[in-house]
């Protein structure tokens, strides 16, 4: 999560790459021909990396001819310009070769474009130049990791596509049973000092203060590999780190540590689009609802193991 109330933890910034946008092939219909309109061809839609956990899902995703009808001549033709920040795995990560941009995010990103029925792009980029982006017309949809609220609002249409919030990392198979906050108390938690575990730490301990139990002990190091190696060594119960993350990091065996989801402090994220450009941001939220309703999404969320990002419906501004 990139923004208040949670803070997306440090990690290497990747350099920029781009994917490069599919092209048509040769005589073949497009979608808009065969729906019996007078548009343009569409974009073919980009091939998906061979190393993408849901490959086999987006790629069983279905154009709706009536959507690709709507798209405008420039999207229909030219396809979607995607643009995200790379280097928050599960959600934003590079494939195998270093320039494929993988993930839950480029995957969802690719689900939706091909149900529109049209090509895309998709563009690493830092993260607080992406709303200019869409302002400038450089980008036309941003799928970041960012959490949708009143202030990003004013300039941008969200469409809602997950919600996340928390998580502890406990040793595998979590054999003090942690479950809440509450069932911390009095038991070392590692935390880094910089970073919004620290003050999540403080508030658990706090409520468990105020309910006469005991307080956390709180350790506190300079970067989240000595908290997770605390854990991992039995010198701390847990630690704490933003749910994708978690189960991004317990998915790996060798780490030894499993995720409990803390409940009850998830946010919206959405899929950016300029507040100029209201009849796109409706098709993405009409594309993200059918990809939900077909199962494809449930299969995306699943096969990064963060099912419980999963929402019922795509709205949008949902955040607060």
């Amino acid at each position: 999560m990139r923004t208040a109330p949670f803070t997306r933890l440090p990690l290497v910034v990747a350099i920029a790459g781009v994917i490069a946008l599919g092209t048509a092939g040769c005589g073949a219909q497009s979608l808009a021909e065969a729906d019996g309109t007078n548009a343009g061809p569409a974009a073919a839609a980009m091939p998906v990396p061979a190393d993408e956990p849901a490959k086999a899902v987006i790629e069983a995703v279905t154009a709706d001819a009536g959507l690709t009808a709507k798209l405008s001549d420039e999207l229909r033709t030219n396809g979607i310009k995607w643009t995200t920040s790379v280097g928050y795995p599960p959600m934003e990560k590079w494939g195998a070769d270093g320039k494929d941009v993988i993930g839950v995010d480029a995957a969802i990103a690719q689900a939706i474009t091909r149900k529109l029925g049209t090509g895309m792009t998709i563009q690493d980029q830092e993260f607080n130049s992406m709303i200019p982006g869409l302002i400038s017309g450089r980008y036309d949809a941003l799928i970041s990791s960012m959490t949708d609220n009143a202030e990003r609002q004013k300039t941008t249409t969200f469409v809602d596509y997950v919600k996340a919030g928390n998580a502890f990392l406990v040793v595998a198979g979590n054999p003090q049973h942690i479950a809440e906050p509450q069932d911390l108390c009095g038991k070392t938690v590692a935390v880094v000092a910089s970073g919004s575990s620290a003050a999540l730490a403080e508030q658990y301990s706090a409520r468990c203060a105020a309910a006469g139990s005991p307080a956390y002990d709180i350790l506190k190091f300079e970067g989240d590999s000595e908290a997770n190696l605390a854990v991992q060594s039995g010198r701390a119960v847990a630690t704490i780190t933003d749910y994708p993350v978690a189960e991004d990091r317990a998915a790996d065996p060798a780490n030894k540590v499993a995720a409990v989801k803390i409940e009850g402090d998830e946010s919206l994220w959405g899929i950016g689009v300029d507040n100029s450009d209201a009849d796109f941001a409706a098709l993405v939220q009409k594309a993200l609802q059918a990809i939900m309703d077909d199962g494809s999404y449930g299969k995306i969320l699943d096969a990064y193991h963060v099912g419980g990002m999963a929402i019922e419906s795509a709205t949008i501004n949902g955040g607060k």
